[in-house]
């Protein structure tokens, strides 16, 4: 039995880390690394005790280096190519509807498919230093899926610029367009990673899962239908035990004591 190429772990807070570990192939999205992403994530989303699911590298020099090229190029019939495509949406879609907030630790380069699954997370914490972008177009390949994220979260011309130049931007630039959330020094990435992983996950997990839902049920909606959804989601909000004791405990001064009702 070949050893995993993705590594789970869940500490006492409720902090899920899913590592991808395959540094030969750096971290290539093969399909048996995707199947094991995929495994893992609906594992989080079946897991009540899990808060917050953090998306890392066992690599400090690359996140993913992107889709398996070799199985790109293959003899393998189209067919059987096309079918295996699925992988790639399922893990965004997976990561949309989660339940739970996901946070990308981007402690090496992000590329091609790997940008859209960092997109595809709701937080990006960047080592200074990584890179990001879909070099594909360099060896004949358009970054056809993640175009769909690239472009809910790149401003037009510059993901028009990434998906047509192949040119991979800094950490720093990344900030600058508002992809990633913060860039980090090195020797300070990991506490930073578990930082904001803390934090999350001390929230209320109900009214997390509510607002993911929310988020993920009205983003592609036009606003009317958008506000109306939304409008019925803050109503049942009100009925939970969870807001009610985030504001007594807001009022009184002290830490929330969350029931999950």
């Amino acid at each position: 039995m070949p050893s995993s190429v993705v590594r789970y772990d869940l500490d006492p807070r409720g902090v899920a880390t899913i590592t991808l570990d395959d540094p030969a192939t750096r971290n290539a999205l093969s399909d048996r690394l995707l199947d094991e992403l995929i495994e893992h994530l609906e594992r989080v989303r079946a897991d009540d005790s899990v808060r917050v699911v953090v998306l890392a590298s066992s690599d400090g020099r690359v996140f993913s280096s992107g889709g398996d090229l070799k199985a790109f190029a293959s003899d393998t019939p189209t067919i059987e190519k096309y079918s295996g495509l699925d992988r790639f949406p399922r893990v965004y879609r997976l990561l949309g509807g989660l339940g739970k907030p996901s946070i990308c630790a981007a402690g090496g380069d992000v590329l091609a498919g790997a940008f859209g699954l960092a997109l595809a997370c709701d937080l990006i914490i960047a080592r200074d230093g990584v890179r990001f972008g879909c070099p594909e177009i360099n060896v004949g390949v358009f970054p056809f899926m993640i175009s769909a994220l690239i472009y809910r979260s790149v401003p037009r011309a510059k993901a028009n610029e990434l998906m047509m130049t192949g040119r991979l931007i800094s950490a720093d630039e990344a900030a600058q367009l508002q992809v990633v959330n913060v860039v980090v020094p090195g020797e300070r990435f990991d506490a930073e990673v578990d930082r904001w992983a803390g934090l999350v996950a001390s929230r209320s997990p109900l009214l997390m899962r509510m607002g993911k839902d929310a988020i993920d049920a009205t983003r592609d909606q036009p606003l009317d239908a958008a506000l109306a959804h939304l409008q019925g989601q803050l109503a049942l909000a009100f009925t939970t035990q969870d807001i009610k004791e985030g504001v007594a405990a807001f009022r009184e001064k002290r830490e929330p004591r969350w029931s999950g009702r």
